[in-house]
C-alpha cells in the first residue's frame, strides 16, 4: 500500500510536552478536585489508559472538559519554550522529502500547535492541521478528517503515543504506528497490538517504507 497521508498526534509524539502537562495539571488539582501526581508516580501512570488515569485521579467526569480547556490555555504560555522530541524534526523532514504528505490530528488547540511549529520552523512540513477536543472519541475525529478531505482508510496511517491512539485508529480502520517516547510505556502500548511499535523517530522512516 502506498501511504498518501501520515497523520501525527502532537503532544508526546512530536512535541515533548509531558513534563509541562504534568506540572500544569498539578497546579490545577485543588481547583478541579483531583489528586496531584507525584514524580515517583509517573512510571505507573505511563502504564495506564486515559480511562484508568481518570479513575485513579478521582476527578469528576463533568469537570474534565473545563479542565482540558484550562490546561490548553496554560500550556499556551509555555508552548514556545518546549522542544520537539529529539530526532523528530529530522525524521519528518525526510518523510516529506520522500514524497509523503504529513498532517497533525490533535486534541490540543490549533493556536498552541501553530505557535510550537512556527517556533521550530516546522509548519511547512505539514499539509494538514486538524484540532478537535475529545477524550475517547478520536476515531470519530479521524473519520471526520478523512471524510472532509475525501481520504480512504487505506490512504492514511496514524502515529501516536497513547493506547487510545491505537484504539481509535483500529476503530477508524487505519494502520497505526505507536511510539514509545511519549505518554504510555512500551509495555502498555504493546498490549493494545499496534501495527508497529517504534522507539526512536528515525525508525519512522524505515517503517513507512515497509508499508
Amino acid at each position: 500500500m502506498s501511504i498518501k497521508v501520515i497523520l501525527f498526534d502532537f503532544d508526546g509524539t512530536i512535541a515533548d510536552t509531558l513534563d509541562a502537562l504534568v506540572n500544569i495539571t498539578n497546579r490545577l488539582a485543588v481547583e478541579f478536585g483531583f489528586k496531584p501526581l507525584n514524580p515517583e508516580e509517573v512510571p505507573l501512570v505511563k502504564t495506564l489508559t486515559a480511562r484508568q488515569l481518570i479513575k485513579k485521579s478521582g476527578i469528576s467526569i463533568f469537570k474534565i472538559p473545563p479542565l482540558l480547556k484550562r490546561v490548553k490555555l496554560d500550556l499556551r504560555q509555555e508552548i514556545q519554550r518546549l522542544s520537539p522530541i529529539i530526532g523528530m524534526k529530522e525524521a519528518l523532514e525526510q518523510l516529506k522529502d520522500e514524497g509523503n504528505i504529513l498532517g497533525i490530528v490533535t486534541t490540543n488547540s490549533e493556536e498552541n500547535v501553530r505557535l510550537f511549529l512556527n517556533q521550530h520552523q516546522m509548519e511547512e512540513l505539514f499539509s494538514y492541521l486538524y484540532s478537535e477536543t475529545t477524550i475517547f472519541g478520536k476515531n470519530k475525529v479521524l473519520k471526520k478528517f478523512m471524510s472532509q478531505y475525501n481520504l480512504t482508510s487505506e490512504q492514511v496511517i496514524y502515529v501516536g503515543d497513547e493506547a487510545r491512539d491505537i484504539e481509535s485508529s483500529k476503530k477508524a480502520h487505519i494502520k497505526v504506528i505507536a511510539v514509545s517516547w511519549g505518554f504510555n510505556s512500551p509495555e502498555a502500548l504493546a498490549k493494545h497490538n499496534p501495527d508497529f511499535l517504534i522507539h526512536h523517530p528515525h525508525e519512522l522512516i524505515e517503517t513507512i517504507r515497509q508499508i
